[in-house]
């Protein structure tokens, strides 16, 4: 973690998507050691909220104001799919300078994937190395756009954990999911919520 307690907020955001406005007046503060669930229908404006608040796109209104490092994990692994899964990891952790591969390797059940290429991993293992991806970085602001999705039983469990260590570990997680998550004290909103009047989210 950075010496700075980490802090993510939005100010009446607003996003649209094309030439329809998602969502607007939405306002929110987390700080050190907090857990959001966003919650909301497919194309409701999930994703468009995860993506405006890691920076990689503009709002149409509003501001966001972030306080550390940030680490997105979404549908996408990151991961060169033609290099073997330990490769593949071990690139972005030296480029980190952080994290235990093979510890992480070995929590995310990965150890027998090591010289699988990215490419041929299923879709939950592919979820599993992109969660190992997250480890790696030690950043302490989480953006997580469905973690659950293409997830058994047991890796669903563990997700919660991971976003339970790391919000007791300072860090903070919101959680984009039409899923449910076993972290105690998270808040919670549904991005319908602040969809414009007369919108069909």
């Amino acid at each position: 973690m950075q010496a700075l307690s980490p802090a993510l907020s939005a100010h009446d955001l607003a996003c649209r998507r094309g030439e329809r406005l998602l969502f607007r007046r939405l306002t929110f503060a987390l700080e050190s050691g907090a857990a959001c669930h966003v919650t909301g229908a497919n194309g409701a404006g999930k994703t468009t909220l995860i993506r405006a608040l890691a920076g990689f796109i503009t709002p149409y209104a509003g501001e966001v104001r972030r306080e550390g490092a940030v680490a997105l994990l979404d549908e996408r692994t990151g991961l060169d799919p033609d290099l073997p899964l330990r490769k593949a990891l071990a690139f972005w952790v030296g480029l980190d300078c952080c994290g235990d591969l093979q510890a992480i390797m070995t929590r995310l059940r990965l150890d027998a994937l090591t010289e699988v290429p990215v490419r041929y991993l299923s879709t939950g293992q592919k979820k599993r190395a992109a969660l190992a991806r997250l480890l790696g970085q030690r950043a302490p602001i989480w953006l997580l756009d469905e973690p659950l999705s293409g997830l058994d039983t047991a890796s669903q469990a563990l997700v919660s954990t991971l976003v339970r260590e790391h919000c007791a570990g300072g860090g903070i997680a919101l959680i984009a999911s039409h899923q449910p998550l076993d972290v105690s004290g998270m808040m919670s909103f549904a991005i319908e919520d602040f969809a414009p009047a007369g919108e069909d989210a």
